[in-house]
């Protein structure tokens, strides 16, 4: 009798053996299914995502040299009229970040910042210059940083630089998406983010 108790306690306690280690076996198979899953998304949301705009502008060029003193004066020109394409991006492939299998946890470490690009075409209309001041390399130069100035100003001023951000957040928004899917925790700068809405505040 003492021996098929023993026997029946062998046999139950191989059993719970070899169920806990299949349990376990299959845990660290979904854990790192999840893993896989989350990098895959990763690697496919990593991608350079651009908004763009134009703008056309007209402005007047004038320069004034002064010669013999103030004696005589000696003026150039131009009307310049500026179309540009602009674009504001975000390379979502330089986004730094870390998986914690042991803790069900994707941190965004880093996101880039915004590229922006301004791409100018210029044309010159009633170009007039004296002979003692007349058109040079400096001029066209001086022309092209007063445009890309005043264009940097009306690209703050504008709704560029939101909509490529909404672009970005949206995108963003996949990895909460799936996270939350499987169970996982995503943080941003070390706050856990536990909504959508939660990413909208994010300060980038």
């Amino acid at each position: 009798m003492r021996k098929i108790l023993f026997g029946v306690i062998i046999t139950l306690v191989v059993l719970f053996t070899f169920k806990y280690c299949g349990e376990k076996r299959e845990d660290t198979i979904i854990l790192k299914e999840n893993s896989a899953l989350i990098q895959e998304q990763i690697k496919n949301v990593g991608k350079l995502i651009v908004t763009e705009g134009h703008f056309s502008e007209v402005f007047t060029y004038k320069n004034s040299k002064d010669l013999f003193g103030d004696l005589l004066s000696a003026e150039k020109k131009a009307l310049v009229v500026v179309n540009a394409e602009v674009t504001v991006a975000y390379d979502l492939s330089q986004i730094e970040f870390e998986v914690d299998e042991v803790n069900k946890t994707l941190t965004i470490l880093s996101i880039p910042d915004e590229e922006v690009k301004i791409n100018p075409d210029f044309e010159y209309y009633d170009v007039q210059a004296d002979y003692l001041n007349p058109f040079e390399a400096k001029d066209y130069n001086d022309i092209k940083n007063m445009v890309n100035a005043t264009l940097s100003k009306k690209i703050e001023a504008s709704d560029l630089k939101a909509n490529a951000k909404n672009r970005l957040l949206s995108e963003l928004s996949k990895f909460y998406i799936l996270t939350n899917s499987l169970g996982w925790t995503l943080k941003y700068n070390q706050n856990e983010l536990q909504s959508i809405n939660d990413l909208q505040g994010l300060k980038l």
